[in-house]
């Protein structure tokens, strides 16, 4: 429920459009008051961009941006200014609307793990994008991409055998809104896709043929033509394809991550991609970002690499407003926030 009887203050700690701040006013014109300065805001590189470099504000400007802080009872977004402040910056803050996904790790930095503040995540925002990425690399290497790159460089012409996606067997770990889509989408071609959780007790989403655990992930993985991460970072999914598990995969089968960078052991990806243990890889997400540049992986031809960027498509602020909006009504009638981070958990 909203702390005051009056308009609750809302503060656009992020870029928006002005049309995005406008919807957001108009969902509730009687209830909120949308505290929005764009030109205090950091700027942005791309369309969708939540983490730009800030703008040189004059003393007066920073004063003006604090001030809104102190107000703020709703936050889109965290402060960017000084973001491990944020609870003493803004003291009146309930509820913050983040605008990415996996915001464990940034959660226990800023230190507001086990604080009463309130944030909803982006869950869902980036599936559809997220999903399309997967195809993608399973066609990639599927229609012999790298060969045929490698063949037009040097102008060469010669027939070969490709294959199909249809048949080929995924093995997708994590299976929330992003995996349930990548399943969905796979299983439209023809992919037989075994997902992994915590637990395999619960209905399958759609488009995955049987569930497995972590016993269950290690005889899957022998039988796996792709390997596809789509989990959060939390301290139970820290290194979970590991080297061990790798070891696992046979050697024609393709890596895809779309989850985090820790999940996954990287050095013994990248020896085994150099030994031709693993065909390929397709990586949107990475151990060390940005990926320095003396990494062995730019110099693959059979690597596919995505700057951190699969998830960010132009309606991506469309969808987050959306959301916001939703959620906005949801606070102010009292009524249970969709897409709450639990602290316990991490995500």
């Amino acid at each position: 429920m909203p702390a005051t009887d009056g308009p609750v203050p809302v503060l656009i700690a992020s870029w928006l459009d002005p049309k995005h701040a406008e919807r957001i006013a108009a969902s509730e014109p009687e209830r909120i008051e949308l505290i929005y300065e764009p030109e205090l805001l950091p700027t942005i590189r791309y369309e969708a961009d939540h983490h730009g470099p800030p703008r040189p504000l004059s003393a007066e400007q920073r004063r003006r941006w604090r001030e809104h802080l102190s107000r703020a009872e709703v936050a889109f977004e965290f402060d960017w200014e000084q973001p491990e402040d944020l609870l003493s910056r803004a003291p009146r803050l309930r509820w913050v609307q983040a605008t990415s996904s996996g915001i464990g790790p940034l959660v226990e930095h800023l230190g507001l793990a086990g604080s009463p503040l309130v944030i909803t995540t982006a869950v869902g925002i980036h599936a559809q994008p997220l999903a399309e990425f997967v195809l993608l690399a399973a066609l990639y290497f599927a229609k012999e991409m790298p060969r045929t790159d490698s063949w037009k460089a040097d102008r060469h012409w010669e027939r070969f055998c490709g294959q199909e996606v249809l048949g080929s067997r995924m093995t997708l770990i994590g299976l929330g809104r992003v995996g349930s889509r990548i399943a969905e989408l796979s299983s439209a071609l023809g992919m037989q896709v075994t997902g992994h959780r915590r637990t395999i007790g619960g209905q399958a989403p759609p488009g995955v043929s049987r569930v497995v655990d972590a016993a269950g992930l290690d005889a899957a993985l022998p039988e796996t033509d792709i390997l596809v991460i789509a989990a959060p970072d939390t301290p139970e999914t820290a290194n979970l394809v590991d080297r061990r598990r790798l070891s696992l995969l046979p050697a024609h089968a393709v890596v895809v991550n779309v989850g985090r960078g820790s999940i996954i052991d990287e050095q013994a990806m990248i020896e085994m991609l150099q030994a031709g243990r693993l065909r390929g890889a397709a990586l949107d997400v990475f151990a060390k970002e940005p990926l320095p540049a003396d990494n062995v992986l730019w110099a693959m031809p059979n690597v596919i690499i995505s700057p951190h960027s699969a998830s960010t498509v132009t309606h991506e602020n469309d969808r987050l407003v959306d959301l916001f909006i939703d959620n906005l009504h949801r606070y102010l009638d009292g009524r249970p926030l969709i897409n709450v981070f639990d602290y316990g958990r991490g995500y």
